[in-house]
């Protein structure tokens, strides 16, 4: 069973954070919470038209983020834990990098209002994979507007997602060095994984390689 009652998994597309998400909460009986980003009807025209489309994508995903999130505190007597497939700091990431200067200073000015009415995960795990299986697996899953996302965009997301959990220090941070495994067909890894949420996480950013 899980030590912590609220995780949140985080890493770069095709990373697996869904599929994680996904076994951990039927591991656990735990109420699973998964991204709506189908759902956000500026995402492929963002990837067409970055320029145009930025702000919009990203405060759809914020406003989508928050009212998702806001319901992890409803209670639930017959689930053990929540486990969710992102965290609301993905939003001031992304946006981060996506953004103008003065867009941003907007944006972010929303994300603080927003954030600070929304519950924390008690444990944010970032699965991390080098660029080259990054690009690997967005090959794999076949989406057509992933296909043509720069490796240098990429790139600056994984840069900016460390550099914002390693400000989070009063949070529970696991960095999972994913090397070459692949959780969905590695059951070893898969338990290792396990393993580790199902002991306390110290506070503070950590590191750790399955």
């Amino acid at each position: 069973m899980p030590f912590h009652s609220y995780i949140a998994i985080e890493g770069l597309i095709g990373a697996g954070k869904t599929t994680l998400a996904r076994r951990l909460a039927a591991a656990w009986n735990g109420r699973l919470v998964l991204e709506e980003f189908e759902e956000n009807p500026f995402l492929p025209r963002f990837y067409e038209d970055p320029e145009r489309y930025g702000f919009s994508v990203e405060l759809s995903f914020l406003a989508q983020r928050y009212h998702q999130l806001k319901r992890v505190t409803e209670q639930d007597l017959f689930r053990s834990c929540t486990v969710a497939d992102y965290s609301i700091g993905k939003s001031v990431v992304f946006a981060h990098v996506t953004l103008q200067a003065d867009e941003y200073t907007l944006f972010r000015d929303l994300y603080r209002i927003m954030y600070a009415d929304l519950p924390r995960p008690e444990v944010i795990v970032y699965l991390h994979l080098d660029m080259e299986r990054v690009q690997a697996r967005i090959r794999e899953r076949g989406r057509t507007y992933e296909q043509s996302i720069p490796v240098d965009y990429l790139s600056q997301l994984q840069e900016r997602y460390l550099d914002h959990l390693q400000k989070l220090t009063d949070d529970r941070v696991l960095v999972v060095d994913l090397q070459d495994f692949d959780l969905l067909k590695d059951a070893s890894a898969y338990e290792r994984m396990l393993s580790l949420l199902s002991v306390e996480v110290p506070k503070g950013y950590r590191v750790v390689s399955l």
